[in-house]
């Protein structure tokens, strides 16, 4: 099983418009495998080698790249070549020997198909997730290819993303073959060891911002630019916090949201589930005022804010267990809409002392008065009775 250098040269342009590639992409992946091939049969595995390939001939030549050590010193031959060995080139320099290309033996061959097919199929995704870069942002539909224990695999026609767990909402069932809206969030083109070519297109509907981007589709004031979303705390599945402003006057930003009969905010919650509950609450540029709007529907007695940190008095214990939430939700969602740490504590009660009024004090006046005259009758009266005895 030889390696045909002419056959693969004229498959060239084929490949190419079949896998909808540039062809120095498929010059260059071929060029890949032939070094790859020639290092396998002939050389060793830490040997950094490249190839040029002749078009017109169908020949190629291989180089093995060295770089120039001190004399004397051990080195590695695959990687490495003495001073004295290396045709006058300065140390850190490289030196690079030429050898011509003949026949592959069968695992060579093997090894060189490999890799063009791997390369192709890591190019041709890279070129379609390239196509995605500028719809990062924007939310499209796909069908649910595959389900797995960690992430769930969108087809989205010319590419498939998948959507981590952690960008999934919670609680929500998803079965291959049905249709969703997500948000292409990023291309993940992290390195992962030993895993070549492992660009992601990362999918979301768990982020804030496929909220916003459905209440963007909801109140057309916010294209008009009468209302705007300053802010979004979100635990997908379970609660969303969202602060709006009005930027004209006389308009009412939580109602707008909200719509007649909360006809906006249903249609989005119709979207991501029943069990998320949408609190939209006004922004205001009063941090206090704003922090107390946050806790809604907690009542808030006063707030101390002390730099990105805040104590907030609340009546009694009922409110605060509304104020901090089921298992502190509202207090740690109000902390990231606000951007401030809250701490909820229930104020202490002052004991108020009772006011007299005018008429009070009157009446006291008055008894007291009658008092000292019917003392002074009764003094009077046990002196007649002296005399007459």
């Amino acid at each position: 099983m030889e390696l045909d250098l002419k056959q693969m040269i004229a498959m060239v342009d084929i490949i190419a418009e079949e896998k909808n590639l540039p062809k120095e992409t498929v010059i260059e992946v071929i060029q890949q495998a032939i070094a790859a091939a020639w290092r396998k049969e002939n050389g060793d595995k830490d040997m950094n080698v490249r190839c040029e390939l002749d078009l017109n001939s169908g020949e190629a030549d291989v180089f093995v790249i060295r770089e120039v050590i001190e004399d004397g010193l051990a080195y590695n031959p695959a990687t490495e070549i003495p001073q004295g060995e290396a045709d006058g080139k300065e140390i850190g320099e490289f030196v690079e020997e030429k050898h011509k290309v003949g026949v592959f033996g069968r695992v060579a061959s093997q090894t060189a198909k490999q890799v063009i097919l791997q390369r192709l199929r890591d190019a041709e995704r890279e070129a379609v997730l390239a196509a995605f870069e500028d719809r990062i942002g924007e939310v499209v539909t796909g069908t649910v290819a595959r389900v797995e224990p960690k992430l769930v695999r969108v087809d989205l026609g010319k590419a498939t993303g998948i959507m981590p767990r952690s960008e999934q909402i919670d609680g929500e069932f998803y079965s291959v073959g049905s249709r969703i809206k997500v948000y292409i969030k990023e291309i993940d083109r992290r390195d992962k060891e030993g895993d070549r070519g492992s660009a992601q297109l990362i999918l979301s509907r768990g982020c804030p911002e496929f909220i916003e981007y459905l209440f963007r589709q909801e109140v057309p004031e916010i294209e008009a630019g009468s209302v705007e979303i300053k802010a979004i705390a979100r635990e997908a599945g379970r609660r969303t916090k969202i602060a709006v402003a009005a930027l004209m006057p006389g308009i009412d930003p939580v109602g707008t949201f909200v719509g007649g009969r909360g006809v906006r905010v249903q249609a989005v919650m119709n979207e991501i589930g029943d069990r998320e509950k949408i609190d939209i609450v006004n922004w205001s540029d009063n941090l206090s005022e704003y922090i107390r709007e946050a806790l809604s529907p907690a009542e808030i007695q006063t707030v101390e804010i002390d730099g990105k940190r805040a104590k907030v008095y609340v009546e009694n214990e009922q409110q605060s267990y509304i104020a901090i939430g089921r298992s502190g939700q509202n207090v740690r969602l109000a902390s990231q809409l606000t951007g401030i740490e809250l701490d909820i504590e229930i104020a202490k009660k002052v004991a108020k002392k009772k006011k007299k009024n005018v008429e009070d004090s009157l009446l006291s006046a008055l008894q007291e008065d009658g008092a000292t005259e019917e003392d002074d009758e009764g003094d009077n009266a046990e002196s007649d009775n002296d005399g007459e005895d």
